[in-house]
């Protein structure tokens, strides 16, 4: 672990403190806005600073965004004050399940088909409040920082929510450095996280808040179409979407 990695994580340790401390006295009066000043202040500690293009989302729009780092997380909530859907396996760890759920996390067991009725009520759920709501439809992020095929399994919540639903794409773009800021294959979450915070410089990233898709398409074609025009704002070439229900 690198000195600038240990005093970035005292840095973090002592502003999630303050957030933490804040959080619990404003929430007994209404939503409280310091999950997202703690996330947005976590990407900033780590490097990252944020320009944003485009409309931001407003409550019951499920975002769509492409999935390269743990970064994405505080660069996205900070910029647009979202939930995000999660894979389960965050419940195990108390501490971090404690800091999704007080941000509106929805948790998901991707493998686990039987489940998809629940993950769709709960995520139906989180969109009737006053966040958006952001889906990473790749599962996981890629290798090198590149795009995944998008999975549109929980995209079927566009086609029986209950509430209006606004689909809206998100390019998050990391420039030349999207490989590096990725997950090797083989590399820990500790590993990572530790990886990046020992980085120096500053990252540039810039969020894309594309379009909102046209209503009425099933899930399989929004899959498609959003992963068509965040790779046209990212300008690559879009992986053939996956081919999954």
């Amino acid at each position: 672990m690198t000195l600038r990695a240990v005093f970035l994580l005292l840095a973090m340790a002592l502003w999630l403190a303050v957030c933490a401390g804040l959080h619990l006295l404003v929430r007994r009066f209404g939503p409280s806005p310091w999950p997202r000043r703690l996330l947005r202040g976590v990407g900033w500690l780590a490097g990252a600073r944020v320009r944003t293009i485009g409309p931001k989302p407003s409550g019951s729009t499920l975002m769509v965004a492409n999935h390269v780092s743990w970064l994405d997380i505080p660069m996205l909530a900070g910029a647009a004050d979202c939930a995000f859907v999660a894979k389960d396996g965050l419940r195990g760890h108390p501490f971090m399940r404690w800091l999704c759920e007080e941000n509106g996390t929805v948790f998901v067991e991707r493998e686990r088909r039987g489940s998809i009725g629940d993950q769709l009520r709960a995520m139906d759920e989180a969109l009737r409040s006053h966040k958006p709501l952001c889906l990473f439809p790749e599962g996981t992020v890629g290798p090198d920082g590149k795009m995944l095929p998008f999975r549109p399994a929980l995209l079927k919540i566009a086609e029986q929510s209950l509430v209006p639903l606004t689909v809206q794409p998100v390019a998050v773009d990391y420039g030349p450095l999207a490989a590096a800021y990725g997950w090797p294959a083989g590399e820990t979450g500790q590993a990572n996280f530790l990886r990046l915070l020992g980085r120096k410089g500053r990252l540039e990233v810039t969020l894309h808040f594309l379009d909102p898709l046209a209503p009425g398409q099933d899930r399989k074609a929004l899959a498609a179409t959003a992963q068509r025009a965040i790779s046209a704002a990212l300008g690559v070439v879009p992986e053939p979407a996956a081919a999954a229900a």
